[in-house]
């Protein structure tokens, strides 16, 4: 919790508190870039693992993205200070071919990709990265210019997964001026990238905001508790809205969901958005699940008495008689067949694990298309009435001989396992 007061870098029990969520983990990741506070994360990160009595390995990975001649000497400059303090490190590369738009974002989406799969390699199960206090703040005045809701009013959480790598930020609650402190008594000289100081990026534009606006009292620690109290109530109102998506919300194999127009108009408008937004996502395979306002306008219209069906981040909302169905949207980034490895998993649109419970190669999985009805019915047992969509886009699995092993979240054989991804 923030508490606008900076933490003591210099007591073990600060330390121990800072870092505890990481307390479990074996082998453990740190992004450096070089500035100073990733150099700072690197001196705290190491001085804590060295209060423990078993302490976790620590891997430093340093990234040049290849978008600044200096970066390289900027990644050998943080290997020789991790190798300084007995730390494993390595250097990584971002070599492919940099888009013309959009560069940051797929910066952001390298980054990860490639210290994931070095964490991977090296059995690390979390990454600590640098983010502060200023960093919190500055997300905060980003989302709430974007219209963010309470989801993303809460900024950053310490806890997190981006890319698919675990993710702890263990220094939100620092100010940047203390890291910075840290790193010069340490007699290290941080890297100095200028695209943050560029105003051509949104970030930086707030960031050359802050001491204005701290002046009138709006500053990186009032707004960083700002964001810790949106995440508390953004934690008691998702607990009331799972409380009714688990009451109102029923998902059949297909994927698809049903739930009554009543019961959902009666909800709040916070509670009932989150249950169509969490529905949405579920059956939209996991496409925009932050995409509020048009959330929002979707539940304006089912108040509003919606006849006819809708398509919204990948799903078709068909209103019946007292009840809403919502399926996949067919034909919208649906993945081909793909083949199941041998004791493997496989994440289809995002939306189904299967599992391949033998040894067997050749299993595959792709979309059902089509079957007729009567053909669903008699392998099922029981009268279908998901939407045709609904059908047509769940996955169906065969062996290499072409017998069908499963169909939706129904497995008719033993060597695989389907289930819906539900969170």
């Amino acid at each position: 919790m923030s508490t606008g007061l900076t933490p003591d870098l210099g007591d073990p029990d600060v330390l121990a508190r800072l870092f505890a969520p990481a307390r479990d983990h074996k082998i453990i990741g740190l992004a450096v870039s070089g500035g100073a506070d990733s150099l700072a994360l690197m001196l705290l990160a190491h001085r804590w693992a060295a209060t423990l009595a078993e302490p976790p390995k620590l891997i430093v990975y340093s990234l040049d993205h290849a978008l600044r001649p200096e970066a390289a000497d900027e990644v050998a400059m943080v290997l020789a200070a991790a190798d300084n303090l007995g730390l494993a490190a390595r250097g990584l590369v971002w070599d492919d071919i940099k888009p013309e738009t959009g560069l940051q974002e797929a910066a952001r989406q390298a980054r990860y990709g490639l210290i994931g799969g070095a964490m991977a390699e090296d059995g690390a199960t979390l990454l600590l990265t640098a983010h502060h206090r200023a960093d919190q703040a500055e997300t905060v005045l980003m989302r709430l210019a974007h219209g963010s809701g309470l989801e993303g009013l809460k900024a950053m959480s310490p806890l997190s997964r981006v890319e698919g790598v675990p993710l702890f930020r263990p220094l939100l609650d620092c100010d940047p001026a203390s890291l910075a402190a840290l790193v010069a008594e340490a007699g290290l000289i941080p890297a100095a990238d200028p695209s943050n100081t560029d105003p051509a990026y949104e970030r930086v534009r707030w960031r050359q905001l802050l001491p204005t606006l701290a002046a009138e009292g709006l500053d990186a620690a009032t707004l960083s508790r700002f964001a810790t109290r949106m995440a508390e109530a953004d934690a008691a109102l998702t607990q009331m809205a799972d409380a009714a998506f688990d009451e109102l919300v029923r998902l059949d194999g297909f994927g698809a969901a049903s739930l009554p127009r009543a019961a959902l108009t009666e909800l709040s408008p916070a509670i009932a958005q989150r249950v169509l937004s969490r529905v949405l996502n579920i059956v939209g395979g996991r496409q925009k699940p932050r995409a509020l306002g048009q959330v929002e306008r979707l539940h304006e219209q089912i108040l509003g008495g919606i006849s006819k069906p809708l398509t919204l981040l990948g799903a078709v909302i068909r209103p019946r008689a007292e009840s809403l169905v919502i399926s996949r949207e067919p034909g919208r980034m649906l993945p081909e067949a793909q083949t199941l490895l041998p004791g493997a998993d496989l994440v289809w649109d995002q939306r189904f694990l299967i599992s391949n419970l033998s040894g067997e190669a050749g299993i595959q999985a792709g979309p059902t298309d089509f079957l007729p009805r009567h053909r669903l019915e008699a392998l099922l047992g029981f009268k279908v009435t998901s939407p045709a969509e609904a059908i047509r886009t769940a996955p169906i699995v065969h062996d290499s001989a072409g017998q069908l092993l499963a169909l939706g979240g129904w497995s008719f054989d033993e060597r695989v396992k389907v289930e819906l991804l539900i969170d």
